[in-house]
């Protein structure tokens, strides 16, 4: 039994992570299991870390999560090939942007606007969530006049449609994907700017699984084809190295 979790839906559809679970049980014929834990991006200090205790196999994750497994112990993780966005500005690499949006009626223009407005964050595991806004106004307490946790990007994008607080950064491919299937949001948000190119979240391997199941399974997600992943905002898988986190 392969054991997969992912810590990325709702923000990127259930759908996804169920359809990369089938492949990779059809192709390599080795049953799988999948988890969802909605609570955070990936575990970090503090957290539940079920690589360390050999309770998951692979898993989706965001970057940080990767950083901190690899820094605790270098072989703990490895990485598999990794998602392609369809948005246009990734151009084919498997990057992704953290979109900063405020609604369409707002009298927010520039980010240096929001100084003392309300800000919503998934949570602060996240990589486009938190860390790029941390990253962009250091201070975030002094910047925001208030900050609220949301648990997911999908809710932080609805509190500020909502008009219950002013402005969040949104990742690139969850913002794309409520575009296509709300196109109303294009009247209703809109982005003040646009932080990245970030390496997208990585899909990782426990550093001790079989060498030929890593191989099978990297191989799998290789030959997955646009038309199975274009419904969930992907075209592809590329391989990925440590360097680009």
């Amino acid at each position: 039994m392969l054991r997969l979790i992912t810590y990325l839906a709702p923000s990127i559809p259930a759908d996804f992570f169920r359809a990369v679970a089938s492949h990779i049980e059809a192709t390599c014929g080795v049953a799988t299991d999948l988890a969802f834990e909605e609570r955070i991006s990936g575990p970090l200090t503090g957290d539940h870390d079920p690589f360390a205790d050999a309770t998951v196999d692979v898993g989706f994750v965001c970057a940080p999560s990767y950083r901190w497994m690899r820094a605790k112990d270098a072989a703990a993780v490895e990485l598999l090939p990794a998602p392609v966005p369809l948005d246009v500005r990734a151009n084919g690499r498997p990057i992704y942007f953290a979109d900063v949006v405020v609604r369409a009626d707002s009298r927010f223009i520039t980010f240096d606007d929001l100084r003392g407005s309300r800000w919503a964050y998934n949570d602060q595991n996240s990589r486009s969530g938190w860390f790029s806004m941390v990253e962009r106004v250091k201070n975030p307490e002094e910047f925001f006049g208030s900050l609220m946790q949301s648990g997911s990007h999908l809710r932080s994008l609805e509190l500020v449609l909502a008009g219950d607080v002013d402005a969040s950064a949104i990742d690139s491919n969850a913002l794309a994907l409520q575009r296509i299937a709300r196109p109303e949001l294009d009247d209703a948000l809109r982005v003040v700017e646009t932080w990245g190119p970030y390496a997208i979240q990585p899909v990782i391997i426990r550093g001790g699984v079989d060498r030929e199941l890593k191989a099978r399974i990297a191989a799998a997600l290789l030959a997955m084809t646009p038309e199975s992943l274009a419904p969930f905002g992907f075209r592809g898988f590329a391989p990925v190295d440590d360097a680009a986190y």
